[in-house]
């Protein structure tokens, strides 16, 4: 598993686990410092720009108090001393109780289907040999991988699986404010966001919430580029030592993410087709006739415009790094680009 060292003191390390990160935040929200910057995590989750959704800021204020690492639902950051993780009942990833498979199993399979992490194997050697209609075989969880979403427990045809979520919390979105980017869809580690089917003449929401599969983590909400979604956390669920305190430091609304990425655009390479522009999330809630496709009818957009038949950025500060824009341009005339220093 690829480390990263934020910093190091004397004999105390901070270590960044990037594989285990899922973008949620919740470490900058409790640093009291504000040692730790996250940014583009729409971008990052959807490949668009090679970076890690966690940076260390250029402050250097750390005073190695480890309440970043004590409240990581995922166990993505580490405090070690001589080498050796710190680790007592005080950190969350450590008090969360493993998701684990009793014997009512039968190896069906859902539970590897429907994970969203893939983090669930299912081995058969054959059928039961003790007259039963059973499977025999083993069902596997990758403990490393699991982000404790309940979906395998909740498609289990026998209860024999058991999970333990780590937040408890408050989701909203506001529709009207939603411009069906699909940025929270590409971000969610719980497969909790998702377009619904729809029939002739239906109408739905833009992106629907599957509570039972939430996590509150708030990666979704620092992913949207128009800040239409909101997610508190008002509990965390395991028994962990200093609960209170640390429930402080992360209750409330997900935090607003740092600009970690500019806009790059190619205007060689740019066809004038005005994809982009009228796909971007933020020109198209500044205005419904523009987000319909009239590119040319509006005279300002706030993002991104086409002048002279070349791609322009209007305003660099107003980008969401959901890369929306970069997923549609057929030749890629505009691009993110991650920042190196924050």
């Amino acid at each position: 598993m690829r480390e990263v060292v934020f910093e190091v003191r004397e004999d105390r390390s901070q270590v960044y686990l990037p594989e285990r990160c899922i973008g949620c935040g919740t470490c900058v929200a409790a640093c009291p410092k504000g040692e730790l910057v996250i940014g583009s995590v729409g971008a990052v989750a959807r490949g668009v720009i090679d970076r890690d959704f966690l940076s260390k800021g250029m402050a250097k204020n750390c005073v190695f108090c480890a309440v970043c690492a004590r409240v990581c639902p995922r166990g993505a950051l580490e405090f070690r001393r001589d080498g050796k993780r710190e680790i007592d009942d005080g950190y969350l990833h450590s008090a969360l109780s493993p998701t684990t498979v009793n014997d009512y199993c039968v190896h069906c399979g859902l539970c590897e289907e429907v994970c969203p992490q893939r983090c669930i194997k299912v081995e058969v050697k054959g059928l039961a040999q003790d007259g039963s209609l059973n499977l025999e075989g083993e069902t596997i969880v990758d403990q490393d991988r699991c982000v404790h979403c309940g979906w395998c427990a909740a498609v289990c045809p026998t209860r024999a699986i058991s999970v333990k979520k780590p937040f408890s919390g408050e989701f909203s979105r506001d529709d009207g404010a939603c411009q069906a980017c699909r940025t929270c869809i590409s971000v969610c580690p719980a497969g909790a966001l998702f377009n619904r089917r729809w029939g002739q003449g239906e109408r739905i929401e833009k992106v629907t919430h599957r509570p039972g599969a939430c996590l509150s983590c708030g990666a979704c909400a620092l992913a949207c580029p128009v800040s239409a979604i909101t997610v508190s956390k008002t509990g965390i669920i395991p028994d962990v030592k200093g609960k209170g305190g640390l429930l402080k430091r992360i209750s409330g609304p997900a935090i607003r993410p740092a600009l970690t990425s500019i806009l790059v655009t190619d205007e060689q390479a740019c066809l004038g087709c005005g994809n982009c522009v009228i796909a971007c999330p933020v020109n198209a809630m500044s205005d419904a006739y523009l987000a319909a496709g009239h590119l040319n009818e509006v005279d300002e957009k706030p993002l991104l415009e086409v002048e002279n038949g070349s791609i322009k950025v209007v305003n660099q500060d107003l980008c969401g790094s959901c890369g929306t824009c970069s997923i549609i341009c057929p030749v890629q005339a505009v691009r993110l680009k991650s920042r190196e220093a924050i």
